[in-house]
């Protein structure tokens, strides 16, 4: 296999110009180039007047050795195709494992154990994922909020109701397992090459509910509207569980389970302290959501081209004088703010697009960094509380009933309240109050973010805009817990398991979804030392 990297198209270009660069790189005649598979594309902006694609492509011919040997052009090498393969599995448990939680790590654990010849019972607390979007349609419309089934509870996890983001920073060969599964159940082919991948919510939910088809065809057993209330231990081993089902209570025998309740499962994470399951305090990060209009993001990004091209993004950072650091996260081009309160009485805002990204707003995560000097007390749930103070604040200021405190960047940098809207209308429902969104932050982080706007609008100019909206209030951009395991993946209470982003294992779809196979390795494998 050939690699060709570095490969710059006008913007304009297509895959017939493709290969043809292609060819040129090689020195060969287009007519004998093989297949090629584009495997990365990016965008070039940094001179505005002239902004580009980049590709990286792959592609099979005979004599490859010599033809990258005398190859004219740079960045021409061989490289191999290592497919990523499950360990075989030689014994099926006598139990089926027990997946709980069905975001990205629950549903790659069972999806890769069920391919495999080991399906799961999967506990979900919410609801499948049509009910689940009917549940959040009608919060957003009117307010009413069900617990079980809304943003954060319900088959897909969080994720599901964001931009189905599909970046991560780390390089592990079960990434290409992940993404060819998502591609398999529906996600567009783009996200295997794309440089900043994204699905969008509505393709999502396609993707999600494929997947469970394939885990029912595989004989996997999902029960909705399921909630683990305890673990049932003996002698430091896990014998079962108990769960609170639409009929009422059970106990479900499991001698394996993979525990990925995600990062707002507060009732699951007091449950697990009170077990005596081993946990440690997690920092994360709290903020806003800041808004602009997207054709000015992107005309800033992309210059006079940007009509011609996808709506753009950003990525901002900067470190303080006062030893924090402030940065965006989860930004959602051409997308909304949503209200991703799970609990009454707090209001919790996070981003969402779809994935043709026209909306005309786009919105991100402003954040700052919090750890366990920041929290209460040294209880393992200080973290916890910490959030609910906050969002219990944001909930009083917007006047009850999930409104959200709206301020605009320009009275939050004077210190004054906002009375409207300028040029940039809020998306969030059911409803925003204008006010002083400082009120439902902590002081450290309000003056962290008045200090960081500044210095972000001067490597991104416009950021800083005045009429851009801050909605309050973000704080789940991660777990406040990592639930503790060994090099085994397992909890130092034998047979559980530990997964995703809710236990304190990964930060996004991708990372959830391999840390989810990585488990269900660990299962497979104890099993064959239990039965070996």
């Amino acid at each position: 296999m050939i690699q060709i990297r570095n490969l710059s198209l006008p913007i304009e270009g297509g895959m017939e110009q493709l290969r043809r660069r292609a060819a040129r790189s090689l020195g060969v005649r287009l007519g004998t180039l093989g297949e090629l598979t584009v495997v990365r594309q990016s965008i070039d902006a940094r001179d505005k007047y002239n902004v580009r694609y980049v590709y990286t492509v792959e592609l099979s011919m005979s004599n490859e050795a010599a033809l990258v040997e005398r190859a004219p052009g740079r960045n021409i090498t061989l490289t191999e195709r290592r497919p990523y393969v499950f360990p075989v599995v030689t014994r099926r448990p006598t139990l089926p494992p027990v997946v709980v939680g069905m975001g990205p790590a629950g549903l790659f654990a069972a999806l890769f154990l069920a391919r495999n010849g080991v399906p799961c019972v999967l506990l979900e607390r919410g609801q499948d994922v049509d009910q689940r979007a009917k549940d959040v349609e009608s919060f957003w419309a009117s307010g009413r909020l069900d617990e079980n089934s809304n943003v954060q509870f319900g088959e897909g996890g969080a994720g599901t109701f964001s931009d189905g983001k599909l970046t991560t920073g780390t390089h592990d060969p079960r990434i290409s397992a992940v993404l060819d599964a998502l591609v398999e159940a529906g996600a567009p082919a783009d996200v295997k090459y794309s440089h900043r991948p994204h699905i969008g919510t509505d393709v999502l939910r396609t993707v999600v509910r494929n997947i469970r088809r394939e885990l029912l065809s595989l004989g996997c057993d999902i029960r909705f509207g399921h909630l683990l209330t305890g673990l049932r231990l003996e002698n430091g081993t896990l014998s079962g569980g108990e769960v609170r089902g639409p009929q009422g209570l059970y106990r479900l025998e499991a001698d394996a389970l993979i525990l990925a309740p995600g990062h707002s499962a507060r009732d699951t994470f007091a449950m697990l302290r009170d077990a005596g399951v081993p946990m440690e305090r997690k920092p994360f990060a709290i903020g806003v959501r800041i808004e602009h209009r997207q054709k000015d993001i992107s005309f800033r990004q992309y210059g006079s081209a940007w009509e011609k091209l996808p709506p753009a993004d950003y990525k901002l950072a900067c470190h303080l004088p006062n030893g924090r650091s402030a940065f965006t996260f989860c930004v959602c081009p051409g997308g909304q703010v949503v209200a991703a309160a799970s609990r009454t009485g707090g209001v919790v805002t996070n981003g969402m697009s779809l994935r043709a990204r026209d909306g005309g707003n786009i919105n991100g995560g402003l954040l700052v960094g919090v750890g366990p000097e920041d929290f209460p007390d040294g209880d393992v749930l200080s973290g916890v509380r910490f959030q609910e103070k906050w969002e219990q604040a944001a909930f009083r200021l917007g006047g009850g009933g999930f409104s959200a405190p709206v301020q605009r960047v320009e009275d939050f940098l004077n210190r004054e309240p906002s009375q409207g809207p300028g040029d940039v209308l809020p998306t969030y429902r059911p409803g925003v109050v204008w006010s002083d969104v400082s009120q439902c932050l902590p002081e450290a982080v309000s003056d962290t973010l008045r200090q960081a706007l500044p210095l972000l609008d001067r490597k991104l100019h416009g950021f800083a805009s005045p009429d851009g909206v801050l909605t309050g209030v973000e704080t789940r951009s991660s777990s406040p817990v990592r639930i503790l395991r060994d090099a085994r993946l397992q909890s130092a209470v034998q047979g559980l398991y530990p997964c995703g982003e809710g236990a304190g294992y990964a930060g996004g779809i991708v990372s959830a979804a391999v840390d989810g196979i990585r488990v269900a390795e660990a299962v497979a494998a104890q099993n064959q030392e239990r039965r070996g």
